[in-house]
């Protein structure tokens, strides 16, 4: 089959219209923070995070659903403003940070709710064990600062069993129930930078 002028002006035309076009956007670690809270002795909440995040977001323009995300965090950093607490959790009992000492997540896909939410699903890995997870989005909208630098706000929040990533240390109380709850809550709440 043989294509004439104007069948291949269509094709590429078509061709360039599926083509993604990517934004390239790098996490703010100034202006990002990742928090989790999980529940403590089944009567309270503890809340923690980690420090400086790091990751790169590519965005299409023209279809969201093939936007991707790809973000790490060192599980070093983690900080619930108790020492001792804190030391126990990058222990071997939790996230082991010195056999592994990165969380990431990496995309997989991203689905549109509408013009200011989506779904970003994708492998979370924590102490060397991924899950897949969905990230619920909400897209802050863009800006530019005093300086001219563009900036692009979101915030993304999920929940997670800390034992399908191999963090099952507890103890049992003597009133009933166990020392840490199974369910993590998640929040981000960030800024990205053109790259």
């Amino acid at each position: 089959m043989t294509l004439t002028s104007n069948d291949q002006n269509t094709q590429s035309t078509a061709n360039a219209a599926a083509a993604p076009v990517y934004q390239a956007w790098r996490i703010d670690p100034m202006h990002t923070i990742v928090q989790f809270a999980v529940k403590h002795m089944m009567i309270s909440t503890v809340r923690g995070g980690f420090h400086s995040p790091a990751g790169t977001i590519m965005v299409d323009e023209q279809d969201l659903t093939r936007s991707r995300v790809e973000a790490a965090i060192d599980a070093r950093t983690l900080d619930t403003h108790a020492e001792e607490r804190d030391v126990h959790l990058r222990s071997a009992d939790f996230l082991d940070v010195e056999n592994h000492p990165q969380i990431t997540f990496t995309s997989t896909r991203v689905e549109v709710i509408d013009p200011e939410h989506v779904r970003v699903l994708g492998n979370l890995t924590i102490r060397g064990v991924t899950q897949e997870v969905p990230l619920d989005v909400e897209l802050g909208g863009r800006n530019v600062t005093p300086w001219g630098e563009q900036k692009m706000g979101f915030s993304a929040t999920t929940q997670i069993n800390r034992k399908d990533f191999g963090l099952n240390w507890n103890m049992a109380m003597e009133m009933g129930g166990m020392m840490v709850g199974d369910d993590i809550k998640i929040t981000i709440d960030g800024e990205a930078t053109p790259l």
